[in-house]
């Protein structure tokens, strides 16, 4: 499991009022929530054509998922080697990619049978996984986001992350939102909304009133993550590790 001691120093270089003053902090309503798996461990989370796609993580339980939404209920599922870690999950065209967390190796399975397809490799730890119009943007749990070619994996370019110059990492969970990129920061419930091309943070997302048993499980890691995007209908769903629902939420500006 990824490293606990980063805590900490992560949580003090994240208090939006004091260190990052500049960079806005945001609210949310919850508009609707949903039933979730308890036993699902969220990395990665989708939304397409009415359906919900979750990836989940730790050795010999990882797994891809297609999710009805109303119900919680699991439609399809495809179990990871268990000598993987799954994490990220992101859609591209008719496929599904996904990451492992150390073994440095992504799957690329059919959108509709989850029949695997290939894989491909990558430096470093995979951590999430999202795309814009002509990219995948991976998180590797630095401050630094890489941006793929979504037919050959190879890194086209990347961003460091910072608010206000500081650079921020633990960059988790990724989806992209109207053109922003938004990241879950590791064992926060916290949301930063980043700008594609600069890497700047634009905004800090407060979910720290959404689910007051956040990070309080088995060795803490009960924690936020996982967010999706329905474009159409300009839905955002929110979960976390373990957690027993999916929120919908509108943002909102802080009074």
């Amino acid at each position: 499991m990824k490293k606990i001691y980063a805590q900490a120093l992560l949580l003090a270089s994240l208090l939006p009022a004091a260190v990052h003053a500049a960079v806005p902090t945001y609210d949310f309503k919850v508009v609707r929530s949903y039933p979730h798996d308890t036993q699902a461990f969220t990395e990665g989370l989708l939304y397409r054509d009415g359906f919900l796609y979750e990836s989940t993580g730790l050795n010999g339980k990882s797994s891809i998922r297609k999710v009805d939404l109303a119900s919680g209920k699991v439609l399809q599922s495809k179990d990871i080697p268990p000598q993987y870690f799954g994490e990220g999950l992101t859609v591209w065209g008719e496929t599904l990619v996904g990451l492992t967390w150390q073994t440095q190796t992504g799957f690329v399975f059919d959108l509709k049978t989850f029949e695997l397809k290939s894989q491909f490799a990558y430096p470093g730890e995979g951590w999430g996984l999202a795309h814009n119009d002509k990219e995948l943007v991976m998180s590797d749990g630095s401050a630094t986001l890489r941006f793929l070619d979504p037919k050959t994996f190879l890194e086209v370019r990347r961003v460091k992350v910072t608010a206000d110059g500081i650079a921020v990492n633990q960059l988790n969970e990724l989806e992209v939102v109207d053109g922003e990129i938004f990241a879950n920061i590791w064992h926060t419930n916290t949301i930063a909304r980043i700008d594609q091309n600069t890497g700047k943070i634009t905004g800090w997302i407060d979910f720290s009133k959404l689910y007051p048993d956040a990070g309080k499980g088995p060795n803490a890691e009960n924690v936020m993550n996982g967010i999706a995007y329905d474009a159409d209908k300009k839905r955002l769903f929110v979960t976390g590790k373990l957690w027993p629902k999916i929120y919908e939420v509108k943002i909102v500006p802080r009074k």
